[in-house]
């Protein structure tokens, strides 16, 4: 029963984030009575500024933050499942900053779509990432945190260089994109995240009944007439596409696909049939409420990215130190 309500809860609270957000900002103040009032629809003249605050500058960012918090949550949620690791995400897997640094070498240096560069160096550094943790066929925890340390620091020290070879105009704007900003969302962005979002999360619905299998083992999900390796291949490329698109536009939102998958996980248990669809709601909500928190805070605009890992290195500390994971051979 309790579960029920959680859930119910979960599936309704979007609508009024979304409703509230569009009220939240540091500039003009348009009120809920306003926005459905008559006269706001009716006397375009009038409600000009208001208009284009909300609907060409909040509105977009808003349904951008939300897509981008969802993305982040389900492709961890899936991550964790695929590895069967409940301390990765696309950022402790070093996706976040392999695609950071291949959509900021597409800016700056290359002449090739910004995303299309974000995804293959996201789905490099996860792969990355795995080569090195993975010994006799295994995977461990700490071999997986540990790979994605220096798969992060590699990526990170090719995007120094990047930063050192645009000019001081793209270097500006570089800087404030990776720590995490939605300051330039706009319609275009979101229309430019849609289709691989689209994509990669639909492949990620069709498959996350296969996520329960994965997690029990290769052996079972075999006996269960499933082929791993190919499973594994198929939602890594999805949540990689996904993650990657909205990396593009965002930049590094630290660890949360590893925080929203563990909440949900507490309340709901771990059943990706549902989880994958609450996460996706929770995800995307939680992401709105931190951004509005990180777009009204005294006057002036803190990247969501800073908020993100105060937010969630805690949790992750603690998730570390709960899984008593052993250091020693």
């Amino acid at each position: 029963m309790k579960k029920g309500i959680i859930k119910k809860l979960m599936v309704v609270l979007p609508l009024p984030v979304l409703l509230i957000s569009l009220l939240v900002g540091a500039s003009e103040s348009v009120s809920m009575a306003r926005i459905f009032s008559y006269d706001f629809w009716a006397n375009a003249s009038d409600s000009n500024l208001a208009h284009t605050i909300l609907f060409h500058v909040r509105l977009p960012r808003i349904l951008l933050v939300f897509i981008t918090g969802a993305v982040l949550a389900v492709s961890g949620s899936a991550m964790q499942a695929v590895f069967r690791n409940p301390l990765v995400d696309p950022y402790i897997l070093g996706l976040s900053s392999g695609a950071a640094f291949g959509a900021a070498l597409a800016v700056s240096v290359l002449f090739i779509p910004v995303q299309f560069s974000a995804f293959i160096f996201g789905l490099a550094a996860v792969g990355l990432s795995y080569l090195m943790a993975r010994k006799n066929k295994q995977v461990s925890v700490v071999g997986l945190i540990l790979a994605g340390v220096i798969t992060n620091g590699i990526f990170t020290s090719l995007l120094t260089v990047v930063q050192i070879v645009s000019n001081p105009l793209q270097l500006q704007s570089i800087v404030h994109w990776i720590m995490g900003s939605f300051h330039s969302a706009n319609w275009e962005e979101l229309k430019m995240v849609l289709l691989p979002v689209v994509v990669g999360g639909v492949v990620l619905f069709l498959f996350r009944w296969k996520l329960n299998v994965l997690a029990l083992g290769d052996e079972e999900s075999m006996s269960a007439g499933i082929n791993p390796g190919r499973v594994k291949i198929w939602i890594l490329l999805a949540a990689t596409l996904a993650s990657s698109a909205v990396i593009a536009v965002s930049g590094i939102i630290g660890l949360y696909g590893l925080i929203v998958p563990h909440i949900v996980r507490m309340l709901m248990g771990v059943n990706n049939k549902t989880t994958m669809v609450l996460n996706f709601l929770l995800g995307g909500s939680f992401l709105v409420i931190i951004d509005n928190l990180s777009r009204s805070f005294r006057g002036f605009e803190i990247p969501v990215g800073v908020f993100t890992m105060l937010i969630c290195a805690p949790f992750f500390i603690w998730l570390l130190k709960k899984s008593n994971i052993g250091w020693q051979q």
